[in-house]
């Protein structure tokens, strides 16, 4: 549990370089992915790099997400079709597929060690149509979306994927249990501005403020996680 642990205390480390894990969307010009489904994939996958047995002391990968969850927890997310999504299934991560959207969370490295496969991917063009999504499925975990501000497809996957990382903390052994056994299944909704101004006072919410690197302004809160 020391990721989890680590995720809950939020004491940043000072960084001597920038850490972030990468998140592909897989955006196919011909038939593109429904854009919650695509968000709800981009949270689930975010988590579950996090949770990954291989995260735990003594995984391979447990280095990695310790030193970047001990600082930042930066996204980048890239838009991949074709050859490029093909690319990205080697290296090391977890693909999550929602109603046909799939994004794969890769293991967080430095910025300037970006894999070649990932750097040339695209960051920009990655905004998706609103949809209408149906009934919340049984035993997802309920993400709300601001809805004051306005934010690409590729913003809000990195959104939704810290929401769901800060979510994890807060459950019990037997609810990550669930949760896993769902492929930590989300469900990225927007409340109407009166609902979002009940839920964000709210005791039992996990809030995502966003730095403001791009889109949004420093200290927006820009998802909730209940």
């Amino acid at each position: 549990m020391m990721i989890l642990d680590l995720i809950a205390s939020r004491n940043y480390a000072e960084e001597s370089e920038v850490r972030a894990m990468p998140m592909v969307l897989r955006i196919e010009r011909v038939d593109p992915p429904a854009r919650t489904a695509l968000l709800e994939a981009a949270a689930a996958s975010a988590v579950a790099v996090c949770l990954d047995p291989r995260a735990d002391v003594g995984g391979e990968w447990h280095e990695a997400v310790r030193a970047w969850v001990a600082g930042r927890i930066r996204k980048v997310s890239r838009r991949a079709r074709g050859v490029q999504w093909d690319a990205v299934q080697s290296l090391p991560g977890v693909t999550i597929t929602v109603d046909g959207a799939s994004v794969r969370s890769l293991l967080p490295v430095l910025v300037s060690e970006t894999p070649r496969e990932v750097a040339k991917l695209q960051i920009s063009g990655s905004d998706l149509p609103e949809d209408s999504p149906g009934p919340v499925p049984e035993g997802a975990r309920l993400l709300y979306v601001n809805p004051r501000v306005e934010m690409s497809a590729g913003k809000l996957a990195a959104q939704v994927g810290h929401a769901s990382m800060l979510l994890a903390p807060h459950l019990s052994v037997s609810e990550l249990k669930a949760w896993a056994a769902l492929d930590y299944r989300c469900a990225v909704r927007t409340p109407s501005v009166a609902e979002w101004d009940s839920l964000i006072h709210r005791g039992d919410v996990v809030a995502v403020r966003d730095a403001g690197f791009t889109e949004v302004e420093p200290g927006t809160t820009t998802v909730l996680a209940v």
